[in-house]
């Protein structure tokens, strides 16, 4: 028995969520007033639903503040319940409602104009999102990787046992990194970019990842991240967290943060927990497929999986080991 409350800002994409959680074989209801959402919960404790989804936002007027209530009651009964935050930046929410030219909930009643609206929803929303389970930011996010992230979070997650763990690489100039847990900055490391004979490949390819982590600062900044990841991760399963999104940010999110992002992965694999290693800035481009055949063959898709279960156990952190994890 499992529902899924979907939540977050509007224009963030719940309503796309919910046509994806449909897809995935999902009870779905939209805009299901917040003192229902209790009695929904009792259909699925009777085992008259298996598993649903519901959208509940700021257009449940004045019954929107029980939500949170509603939330805690159930979180005392046998519904698995998981709540998962949309949220988005402003920018994009303007091009979004001007493009729709729809009205923004909360501009009605007292006249508020868009980007005050936005403001507005943002402050009732910031309870419910400290309560979410999952937070994703739709701001740069297509149609298919919004489903790939449900997906991999909502439904492949449900057959690993323990917390699911992200990994993203992304670069700063595209952007911070907004629902990230733990984010990492290593714009500090050695920058391939400006090397004239590797700038144009990116972290998945060999002569990269030998630039990026055989160097003495990369190893040393590896083994004291893995000895600080060894303390903290176990403290978030402690507090029953389900979801570990840890962001990795180098400048363009092509090179030094593509090679941490892998490495990391695939050592939390190793540990044996359940990660998986995401790209958010990685577009590879056809002149890269070009690249010579060592370097080729040593680079896959921009995304991979690395998948594990288990308990994090001691281990020292090689520059062999880190070249040949990924």
């Amino acid at each position: 028995m499992q529902l899924i409350v979907i939540t977050g800002l509007s224009g963030a994409g719940k309503g796309l969520a919910a046509r994806h959680f449909e897809d995935f074989g999902y009870f779905c209801v939209d805009n299901l007033p917040p003192l229902l959402i209790s009695q929904f919960a009792e259909l699925l404790e009777r085992g008259k639903i298996g598993k649903a989804a519901l959208v509940v936002d700021v257009r449940g007027g004045e019954f929107f503040p029980e939500l949170l209530s509603a939330l805690d009651q159930i979180s005392e009964s046998s519904v698995e319940l998981r709540v998962l935050f949309l949220d988005c930046d402003d920018e994009a929410l303007v091009t979004r409602f001007k493009e729709t030219r729809r009205k923004h909930p909360l501009s009605g009643d007292e006249s508020l104009g868009l980007a005050q609206a936005i403001e507005r929803e943002r402050e009732v929303l910031v309870p419910l999102r400290e309560r979410a389970d999952k937070v994703i930011n739709t701001s740069r996010v297509t149609p298919r990787e919004l489903r790939d992230e449900l997906k991999r979070t909502f439904v492949e997650a449900d057959d690993a046992p323990g917390m699911l763990i992200q990994v993203e690489s992304f670069g700063f100039k595209h952007g911070p990194h907004a629902s990230a847990d733990l984010v990492f900055d290593v714009r500090f490391l050695p920058n391939p970019n400006y090397d004239r004979e590797i700038g144009h490949l990116d972290g998945f390819c060999q002569p990269v990842m030998d630039y990026v982590l055989k160097r003495d600062v990369t190893s040393e900044f590896l083994r004291r991240w893995e000895h600080f990841l060894e303390f903290v991760i176990p403290q978030f399963e402690a507090e029953g967290k389900a979801y570990l999104t840890i962001a990795v940010g180098c400048t363009g999110g092509r090179h030094r943060s593509v090679c941490l992002t892998n490495w990391l992965a695939a050592k939390l694999s190793e540990k044996g927990f359940h990660a998986s290693a995401t790209h958010r800035d990685l577009v590879r481009t056809p002149s890269e497929n070009l690249a010579p055949k060592s370097a080729a063959s040593a680079s896959q898709a921009p995304q991979q999986t690395f998948e594990g279960a288990g308990n994090w156990q001691n281990g020292a952190v090689s520059q062999e080991a880190a070249g040949d994890a990924i």
